[in-house]
């Protein structure tokens, strides 16, 4: 598998996606709680993943609002 493809399908924590954004971890849970965040997965020990595919489809529809 390619570094691209690997990326591409990687997960995220939520501190790699605050760090990644230079927000703090209560913006996230703010825009989660509104429904602004991008979609996360909820593993079945309670911790939340975010799909890099799904970080950077949520990044494009916020430059297309700008």
């Amino acid at each position: 598998m390619s570094t691209a493809t690997r990326t591409r399908h990687s997960h995220l924590t939520i501190a790699d996606l605050c760090a990644e954004l230079g927000v703090a971890r209560s913006t996230f849970y703010d825009w989660r709680a509104a429904r602004k965040a991008p979609r996360c997965i909820k593993l079945p020990n309670g911790e939340i993943r975010i799909r890099r595919a799904d970080l950077e489809d949520w990044l494009t529809t916020l430059e297309d609002a700008a």
